[in-house]
């Protein structure tokens, strides 16, 4: 690894780390990225994670029950299969333990800086190089500033009144406190998301009573699971094709769904009538069937799935709640109708921040604009990738980039592929810095939420998670087949940006002078 230290460290003027590429992250995008830079010879770069080990969001969900809702095949780098999984859907130590043998199996940990929390990272455009400054005093210099922090990285807590007064127990899913024993307490979950499905069967059984508060019921499939057979297995590591046919069959199934959610959204009625009848074979209450029957078209917000959350609200000792959660009192929650429901744990099911995956003053570009302040009116991004006003800045899981249908990993191989061409036309160009055009960026999203405003998250009658509080826009989804993503990155085109070269003599004099070169 090539990083550089430049100048000596002192007291007061730590080590400044040289480096030609920082990835930030070392989740799926972040790995992902490094194991494919090692793989085109580039050695010069550094990954700084902000814990103690790798894996992302699969590190830091660990509630019970997480697992994935993708099948393992696919949900795996298509350059790193793994013959071994035991399951159709991957539970999440299954997932952490992949992503940490795949450091060791392309090499990556000697570019691993773990306990590197970023602060800030801010453009200097006399030098055409990112500044990085981190929680734990170091301080890097990178021509290249890659991030990997995905949108599920920081949690949403609901702001309820009240809630700083509760004596009892509090955490989010993301956060789990597994020393804390639910056996025998009043838990209280809020949230029915993606995370609340799987965690809320595992601890029902073990607790005295579980109030369960909704605010609108989710559209659940019945999920296909099994255990991998054994032959199975050694047919994936006996004859590997065998599982490339497994990956192609499964993208092409799940990549038919895009039809339903993108290009006819009235197909979703068909898939909704699996999910009604999967909803009146495991609850026979009626009441409580009408409690969990979703009032819009399914797709609208994620789909989930899940074979044992029905059975699990169904039990004598669980209630779901649908009146509004007025305020939290020292040992109950007050809904708007006055009831209190006494609880010794409130467990948040909330979700992440999706909107705005930076939080403020980490991330600044030309002229020290925050990129927070870039997105007031809602994330955007060229291919989800690059952003006019951040040179040599890209994005991994970028905004509209998400799937509904599919599987992430192939979007992050897409991206990944994508900077990798960025970078090698830098390289033949000679280029300094490269920044999208503004008028490039500004089309391409255009385009985006014209598409985003026929599909199913637009028009099948319900508020989401992948629409910007702000101004309604979707700005999480990417509307369409997967594949078509694919073919929109496969190609780097130079015209689509400004590319800064340095002048030969001295670049800062060059810029001290006012004067940038384009190599275009």
């Amino acid at each position: 690894m090539n990083a550089r230290m430049t100048p000596p460290a002192t007291a007061s003027n730590p080590a400044l780390i040289e480096t030609d590429i920082a990835i930030i992250g070392s989740g799926f995008a972040g790995l992902g990225m490094a194991i494919r830079l090692r793989q085109s010879g580039i050695t010069d770069f550094v990954v700084a994670e902000k814990a103690g080990s790798v894996g992302g969001t699969w590190r830091d969900n660990h509630y019970p029950g997480c697992a994935c809702d993708v099948q393992s095949h696919v949900y795996s780098f298509s350059f790193a299969p793994n013959p071994r999984w035991s399951r159709m859907f991957a539970r999440q130590p299954e997932i952490r333990a992949y992503l940490e043998a795949c450091v060791q199996r392309f090499g990556i940990a000697p570019h691993l800086r773990l306990s590197h929390e970023l602060v800030s990272a801010v453009y200097d455009e006399a030098r055409h190089r990112w500044q990085l400054r981190f929680a734990n005093g170091q301080q890097w210099s990178a021509r290249v500033l890659v991030s990997g922090m995905g949108g599920l990285s920081r949690a949403a807590m609901p702001d309820i009144e009240g809630l700083d007064t509760f004596e009892g127990k509090t955490f989010h899913s993301q956060h789990w406190d597994h020393a804390y024993p639910l056996d025998g307490k009043r838990v209280a979950v809020i949230g029915t998301g993606a995370s609340a499905i799987q965690f809320v069967p595992q601890i029902a059984p073990r607790v005295a009573h579980l109030d369960l508060f909704q605010r609108t019921p989710p559209w659940i499939m019945p999920k296909a699971d099994r255990a991998v057979r054994p032959v199975e297995q050694w047919l994936f590591r006996r004859l590997p094709f065998t599982q490339k046919l497994m990956r192609a069959g499964l993208f092409s199934l799940l990549e038919s769904r895009a039809f339903g959610f993108a290009v006819h959204p009235s197909l979703m009625k068909t898939a909704q009538k699996i999910a009604v009848r999967h909803l009146h074979r495991q609850v026979s209450d009626p009441q409580l069937r009408k409690t969990l029957t979703p009032d819009y078209t399914m797709g609208c917000k994620r789909i989930l799935i899940s074979n044992d959350y029905f059975p699990a609200v169904a039990r004598a000792n669980v209630s779901v709640k649908t009146g509004g959660i007025a305020r939290v009192e020292p040992h109950a929650i007050v809904t708007t109708d006055g009831v209190r429901h006494p609880a010794d744990c409130i467990i948040f099911g909330t979700g992440f921040q999706v909107a705005d995956p930076f939080p403020p003053g980490v991330v600044k570009g030309r002229d020290g604009v925050d990129i927070v302040d870039t997105w007031r009116n809602g994330a955007h991004a060229y291919l989800g990738t690059a952003l006019p006003g951040y040179p040599n800045f890209f994005m991994i899981v970028g905004p509209n980039t998400g799937l509904g249908h599919n599987s992430m990993v192939f979007m992050i191989e897409s991206q990944v592929e994508y900077i990798l061409r960025a970078l090698d036309t830098m390289r033949r160009e000679n280029a300094a810095a490269i920044e999208v055009r503004p008028h490039v960026e500004r089309d391409y999203n255009e385009r985006i939420q014209q598409k985003l405003g026929r599909a199913i998250w637009s028009v099948g009658g319900c508020k989401s998670w992948y629409l910007d509080p702000r101004n309604g826009r979707n700005t999480t989804l990417w509307p369409g087949f997967a594949y078509r993503f694919r073919q929109a990155t496969r190609t780097f085109h130079i015209d689509d940006y400004f590319a800064y070269a340095p002048a030969a003599h001295d670049v800062n004099a060059a810029h001290a002078t006012g004067v940038t070169a384009e190599a275009t």
